[in-house]
């Protein structure tokens, strides 16, 4: 037989049965719950009781209460001409995932005491799941640790620092490359420390740049500059000058500045210039060179 819309779960062939053990009582109870009497025929000794009250028997739920007792040597059975419908509590873990349509549960009928009520966390594990509102979906979504703190506004990566170990020469009255070739850190690897002594960063978005250019026995009342330059031409190189007066010493000068790169073919130098009006030599233990990404 054909149905139009959700097959019932129980079909039934025949009717159901069910036979008793007599005693001497009048009380007994049934396999399947019934609204009352009229849903079973009961025979006792293969005649048909007469249901009802004041009458041979009634029935309500699982009840069969008889009017008289029956004997041990009777023979008692019933058959179920319907099956009440009552509410069942399903069996514990018994609901699973495809029993439930999407999108069934509503706003409404969550508890708001399921994630208000329980204690605050004030630190998260590395193995911690986290649950977000994707707005663009309008779903809820978990993510890992290190997913949710990757994702706001993204990682200061690549990021490098590079000193110098070496003391070469730089020219007076010129730009010259600081070869800073020892790399304290290069995460991404963007930092050539061998050939070019520069910078690429493979991810497009805003830099920090700093150096640290030394030189040593600089004369009087002369001065140097340190910067950054960005493919082969300088960033920025006023208000950096350091005079030297009065030290016949070496001589440091820093400089900070921010820029953008392309994350493609952009790079960047460290650079110094002095004006001693002689060649001096890179002061090792005084220079170096770093920079990150801005978390955008």
């Amino acid at each position: 037989m054909a149905y139009i819309g959700n097959q019932p779960t129980d079909n039934f062939v025949t009717f159901a049965t069910q036979n008793f053990t007599t005693s001497a009582t009048s009380s007994y109870t049934l396999s399947h719950a019934v609204s009352n009497e009229n849903e079973i025929a009961l025979f006792i000794n293969n005649v048909r009781q007469h249901p009802g009250s004041g009458k041979a028997y009634t029935a309500s739920g699982t009840a069969l209460t008889l009017s008289a007792n029956t004997a041990s040597t009777d023979v008692m059975y019933c058959i179920f001409l319907g099956r009440a419908i009552q509410s069942t509590v399903p069996a514990t873990n018994s609901i699973t995932a495809a029993m439930v349509s999407d999108n069934a549960i509503s706003e409404e009928h969550l508890d708001v005491t399921a994630i208000t009520g329980q204690t605050a966390e004030t630190s998260i594990a590395d193995g911690d799941t986290i649950l977000i509102h994707d707005a663009s979906a309008s779903a809820l979504r978990k993510m890992t640790k290190a997913n949710f703190v990757s994702g706001i506004g993204g990682a200061n990566t690549p990021a490098f620092e590079a000193r110098l170990s070496n003391e070469p020469a730089i020219a007076t009255g010129t730009w010259t490359k600081v070869p800073v070739n020892v790399e304290i850190y290069d995460v991404g690897g963007c930092y050539d420390n061998s050939t070019n002594y520069r910078f690429t960063p493979t991810t497009a978005g805003k830099y920090v740049f700093y150096v640290q250019v030394g030189i040593n026995s600089i004369a009087d009342g002369k001065f140097m500059y340190a910067s950054v330059y960005k493919n082969g031409s300088v960033l920025f190189s006023d208000g950096n000058a350091i005079n030297h007066t009065g030290h016949a010493g070496g001589l440091a000068s820093r400089y900070t500045i921010t820029a953008e790169a392309n994350g493609s073919s952009d790079y960047f130098e460290a650079y110094a210039y002095h004006n001693h009006g002689s060649d001096r030599n890179f002061t090792a233990g005084w220079s170096f060179f770093g920079g990150y990404k801005l978390i955008e």
